[in-house]
């Protein structure tokens, strides 16, 4: 699963769990409107489920391959 993810935060934490609150802060999300690009992993694809009703999650394409030089 090379590639990224660019996950926005659209919901507040407040009144949720602290364990999601915290999942939020380890993707690097602070407040409504903050998106950040992760890498397409497991852990992060976990974190993203953990916390799927506070998030938009949009996959980016992989970048285009490098032409070789002469």
């Amino acid at each position: 699963m090379p590639g990224r993810l660019r996950v926005t935060q659209v919901k507040s934490t407040i009144s949720h769990i602290e364990k999601n609150r915290a999942t939020a802060r380890a993707l690097g999300l602070r407040r409504i409107g903050d998106t950040v690009e992760v890498p397409d992993n497991e852990a992060t694809r976990g974190m993203v489920r953990q916390i799927r009703f506070l998030v938009a999650v949009e996959e980016l394409p992989d970048a285009a391959p490098e032409k070789k030089k002469r």
